[in-house]
């Protein structure tokens, strides 16, 4: 009797056992998989921007998975986060792809360029003057001369970014002077702007009524902005991770009369190109500390 029919037991026991081993292990490693790519945050923007602007991209995870980018005109990046510029008008498909098998798509629009060229020449900085600490706020360099940038933003006293389109958030409260230096400009160009409390971090000694009605005008900027064609993940993910909790659904009544969610009056905003937002109020759930329903007002400029 040869050593198989001896021990054909024992061998088909063993490759039962290494089998069951085998799929168990494929079944955990696909599982870890997929609910480690459900945690990837990812973020591009602006969604609309001009020939010659910067698109940033990037994830936030813990995990280091093969990712690539590809930005619908041919190129490509494989890097965690980064800028691109595309060179020609048109609408573009940004696709993010990680492990092979997670998939977001984003839609960008690429304006012509539409700077004339006076003869003279300025490099100048876009950029709000007013912002809340933790906020995260964009500087845009306009110029169409430059190519080496440096940014100040006032605070850490050192170079804090090196792109034409940079994004910061400042920690402390008050006024600062940002300066931006280029290959361009004999001298730094001077923006001022002023922080003030996070909404997180407004002072005990702020009555109610104070404090509501710094919320209304925020809501009220942000909402503008998103109305005159300001990048609208931008402005809509602020208000909705900062006031709402999240919560995309919160009940939006416009001139008394109309009702719709949060989400989709920003959606119908972000087109409506006419509008002005004259004031917003907000319904404040104390216990939960979130905005839950917001009162607005707008008349369409036609």
């Amino acid at each position: 009797m040869s050593y198989i029919e001896k021990n054909k037991e024992k061998i088909i026991l063993f490759i039962g056992v290494a089998f069951v081993l085998g799929f168990m292990i494929v079944y955990f490693v696909q599982k870890y998989l997929y609910q480690s790519m459900e945690k990837v945050e990812v973020s591009v923007y602006p969604s609309v921007l001009q020939v010659g602007d910067t698109l940033y991209f990037g994830e936030q995870t813990s995990h280091h998975f093969p990712k690539k980018w590809e930005f619908g005109d041919g190129n490509l990046s494989l890097e965690t986060q980064g800028y691109h510029r595309y060179e020609k008008p048109g609408f573009y498909q940004v696709k993010y792809t990680v492990n092979d098998t997670d998939i977001q798509m984003f839609s960008i629009e690429v304006k012509p360029n539409t700077k004339e060229d006076s003869g003279d020449y300025f490099t100048e900085i876009e950029a709000p003057s007013e912002a809340m600490q933790f906020e995260n706020v964009m500087f845009r360099a306009i110029t169409d001369k430059a190519s080496m940038f440096s940014w100040k933003f006032g605070e850490t006293g050192t170079i804090d970014a090196k792109e034409s389109f940079a994004i910061y958030a400042y920690q402390e409260v008050g006024e600062f002077e940002v300066y931006l230096y280029t290959d361009e400009t004999a001298y730094p160009v001077v923006h001022k702007i002023t922080i003030y409390p996070s909404f997180k971090n407004l002072n005990d000694e702020l009555d109610v009524e104070d404090r509501y009605k710094i919320i209304d005008n925020d809501f009220k900027d942000h909402l503008q902005q998103i109305a005159d064609g300001a990048p609208f993940n931008y402005h809509y993910n602020y208000l909705v991770n900062t006031y709402l909790c999240e919560n995309e659904n919160a009940v939006v009544r416009v001139n008394t009369t109309k009702h719709n969610s949060f989400y989709y009056y920003c959606m119908g905003l972000r087109f409506d190109q006419t509008a002005s937002i004259q004031s917003v109020k907000v319904g404040f759930n104390e216990r939960e500390n979130c905005v839950t329903k917001l009162s607005i007002v707008q008349i369409n400029n036609e």
